[in-house]
């Protein structure tokens, strides 16, 4: 993606999820899925290629939710009526922290969004390789039973396979800048 100088700031890459031009057109798309319309409550992961899924939920009045980095202060509950104006810095991690309310116990999200350094048509994701995302995905199971799992990403972090463990957690919907993709995962 460096190299294609379609990795944008916070660069290197490695050892990120890496952001990408492009990514505030992928969460405009998502923006208009039906998922996404009628959700109230959006789970979106802290990194910087879905900082727009967080401004959106935000802007569109749902409650947000978001990991807090690494998981060491658990989730962070942003309510988008205290923030109105502010949308753009309560996305951030720094902004969630200001405004938001940490918290173990939230609403059920009505779709969950993470980030992924690759996937694959089967709903296979690649993460920054900690598995940060999949406990993420994981609790809020537990918590809530099934739940839609959408990604956004660059168009040239869809690939052919992803390397995956029977664990590891599927996402149903795809959303780069120029398409969105149905994946092969079913929902049970």
């Amino acid at each position: 993606m460096e190299r294609s100088r379609i990795a944008v700031f916070p660069l290197p890459c490695k050892g990120r999820i890496p952001n990408f031009s492009g990514a505030f057109a992928a969460a405009e798309k998502l923006r208009q899925l039906q998922e996404w319309q009628k959700a109230k409550v959006i789970f979106a992961n802290p990194d910087s290629p879905q900082q727009k899924v967080r401004e959106n939920a935000l802007l569109d009045g749902k409650v947000l939710i978001m990991a807090s980095p690494r998981l060491k202060r658990g989730f962070i509950l942003i309510n988008p009526a205290k923030v109105k104006g502010k949308e753009r810095f309560a996305s951030t991690i720094k902004g969630a922290f200001k405004f938001g309310t940490e918290t173990r116990s939230f609403p059920k999200p009505d779709l969950i969004v993470e980030g992924s350094v690759a996937v694959d048509l089967h709903g296979h994701r690649l993460g920054k390789g900690h598995g940060y995302g999949d406990v993420e995905i994981s609790i809020l199971k537990k918590m809530f039973g099934e739940i839609p799992i959408a990604t956004t990403v660059h168009d040239m972090q869809v690939v052919e396979a992803v390397p995956f463990e029977e664990k590891d957690e599927k996402v149903f919907i795809i959303v780069t800048p120029t398409r969105v993709i149905r994946t092969t995962v079913q929902k049970t």
